[in-house]
């Protein structure tokens, strides 16, 4: 007789250094869990964002939500409306369909999470570094071109 069912799924621990690391553009974007880790429901990143850098111009998803919280150091968030400098504690619910974007106006380092879900959009920061090692300008243009691949629009 052939045993047809699947393993029962497993817990997944992450240590400290277990991530995929993608730098792009002055933002290094920490990737704890991605896709390939949670069946695509779900994707987790830790990112450091160095003053005066701009993490993201404001965008919509049409595609995925994503949630920012703070750890330490200010962020300028754009919520649709303006912007707002939030600190440790904080957190942004950009749900698909609402405009947001990032960005340091200070000179201390943030150091903040981003959750996503479903998974995915991970492959957008991919590609970003992926031509920017291949010699690519990082314009608005080809943001927007990788954006689209992604179901997201600019603001």
């Amino acid at each position: 007789m052939i045993d047809n069912q699947m393993p029962e799924p497993r817990p997944l621990l992450r240590r400290p250094e277990d991530g995929e690391l993608i730098d792009v553009a002055g933002v290094a974007h920490f990737f704890r869990l991605t896709g390939e880790h949670t069946g695509g429901r779900f994707a987790f990143e830790e990112f450091t964002l160095e003053g005066g850098t701009i993490g993201a111009r404001p965008h919509v998803h049409h595609g995925h939500d994503e949630y920012f919280y703070v750890l330490r150091g200010d962020l300028t968030l754009h919520h649709g409306d303006g912007e707002v400098t939030v600190g440790p504690g904080n957190l942004l619910a950009a749900v698909r369909g609402t405009p947001h974007g990032f960005r340091n106006a200070g000179t201390e380092p943030v150091h903040a999470l981003c959750l996503y879900t479903p998974a995915g959009y991970e492959g957008y920061f991919r590609e970003v570094h992926a031509a920017v090692a291949a010699g690519a300008e990082v314009t608005d243009e080809l943001l927007a071109e990788f954006r689209a691949r992604h179901r997201t629009t600019s603001f």
